[in-house]
């Protein structure tokens, strides 16, 4: 009776703690269970006394459901792939709400009778996009692709150029998404030039259509040749663009991004794209462009396995009507108050006794948009040691390490977050 792990409280005595209870409806029993059992497993260790159990269950608990981590993005990246791409919206985030529960998603409350899924987001989609003469959405802009691929062109060939059969992220590849689908590619051209006669001989009964793909992550200088969309549609097939990163208008800070609105106005038959890039909504697929052609798409049997569940309709219906999403106002952010943010984190840390200092930042688009396009901004450094440190704090922030320094670069940290980006900061 003497050994001290026999005051080891037991489990459902731990669990009556009020904490631990209130816990229990956040978390879940069995993740408050675990957090207990693991402090009982200290106190028989002796690492701590048995009445102080239930203080380091309480403490060892995670603060929400999800092991996901928000994230302070100071990379100077606006659509991080590693970091979810684009961060919503508060009207998306609201509508993410909204949508949790039960909602009429595919439903008519006038007449009490089933309706078309999703019918105000894809209005909100058209309205957005009026060169399109129909409008679809799927679960992600690969997955628009091959629905394309597979309603037009299974069992036959799909013509593209050689310099456009690109590889996207985590190391898939173009030709085999699309030979997946059970179309033949039928390459022309060469890495870097590409004629309209290429395409023209071989253009023929086989033609499922001629694909144009925006080479998104990488960029071809010097002696190079491309065959624009007004003139692909000469040729008599249908014209398949896949713009990539969702530009629905042209911006004039990325002149060479394409865009729907003008692949559609030079006579694209369809135009594939991403919402979760340079559009700013949740993740999801784009598929616009004539009535007719949609429409086959959206009757496929594969569109049923690519149907976008309530939550990104909710968000991408928001992100297009609602105020202008993060990666926008991330992308247009203004020079010198970039600037007068870092220095105003500065001057906290610098008196703070911190090694820190204000200097000039390249960012980028990120996300396989815009290759090349520079954004000029401005970044706290300090010493590369903080950069493990920052990342594995609360908040997590990540930066970037350049020439020995740890860059914190605030183009995508919103403003309202300064002051915990200097705590975070200061913690360390």
């Amino acid at each position: 009776m003497s050994d001290p792990r026999r005051q080891v409280p037991r489990t459902d005595a731990v669990l009556a703690d009020p904490r631990l209870t209130a816990a229990v409806d956040r978390l879940g029993r069995d993740t408050v269970k675990a957090a207990v059992v693991a402090a009982q497993a200290a106190a028989r260790r002796g690492d701590i006394a048995p009445d102080a159990v239930a203080d380091l269950a309480v403490s060892g608990l995670p603060h929400r459901a999800t092991t996901l981590r928000p994230v302070l993005n100071a990379t100077g990246v606006v659509v991080h792939t590693n970091l979810g791409r684009a961060p919503l919206s508060p009207a998306a985030i609201e509508a993410l709400t909204v949508a949790a529960g039960y909602v009429d998603i595919e439903y008519d409350v006038d007449s009490g009778e089933r309706a078309k899924r999703g019918r105000p987001a894809l209005a909100a989609l058209a309205a957005a996009v009026p060169d399109a003469e129909d409008v679809h959405v799927v679960n992600n802009g690969a997955a628009a692709l091959v629905l394309a691929a597979t309603a037009l062109s299974a069992g036959r060939e799909i013509v593209v150029s050689r310099g456009e059969l690109v590889e996207i992220g985590d190391g898939f590849r173009l030709p085999d998404l699309l030979g997946s689908t059970g179309a033949t590619l039928r390459e022309v051209g060469t890495t870097n030039r590409t004629t309209l006669q290429d395409y023209a001989h071989a253009v023929g009964p086989k033609t499922g259509f001629v694909l144009k793909v925006h080479p998104s992550n990488f960029v071809v200088r010097g002696f190079t040749s491309g065959v624009a969309v007004a003139d692909l549609v000469t040729l008599g097939a249908p014209v398949v663009v896949d713009i990539g990163s969702g530009l629905l208008r042209a911006d004039p800070l990325l002149p060479d991004e394409p865009d729907a609105a003008g692949a559609l106005r030079a006579g694209a038959d369809l135009v594939t794209a991403s919402v979760d890039k340079l559009l700013g909504g949740p993740q999801g697929g784009l598929v616009l462009g004539r009535r007719d052609t949609v429409q086959r798409l959206r009757r496929h049997a594969l569109a049923r396995a690519l149907r976008v569940d309530k939550l990104t309709l909710a968000a991408l219906e928001a992100t297009l009507c609602g105020p202008r999403p993060p990666v926008t106002g991330a992308l247009h952010a203004d020079h010198a108050d970039l600037r007068l943010r870092a220095e105003g984190i500065a001057d906290e840390l610098t008196a703070a006794g911190l090694d820190v200092a204000v200097v000039s930042s390249v960012g980028l688009v990120g996300g396989g948009g815009a290759p090349g396009v520079e954004l000029p901004g401005w970044a706290i450094s300090l010493p590369a040691s903080y950069a493990v440190a920052l990342r594995r704090g609360d908040p997590c922030v990540v930066g970037r390490v350049e020439r020995d320094r740890c860059l914190l670069d605030v183009r995508c940290v919103p403003a309202e977050r300064d002051a915990d980006l200097t705590k975070a900061v200061l913690a360390v």
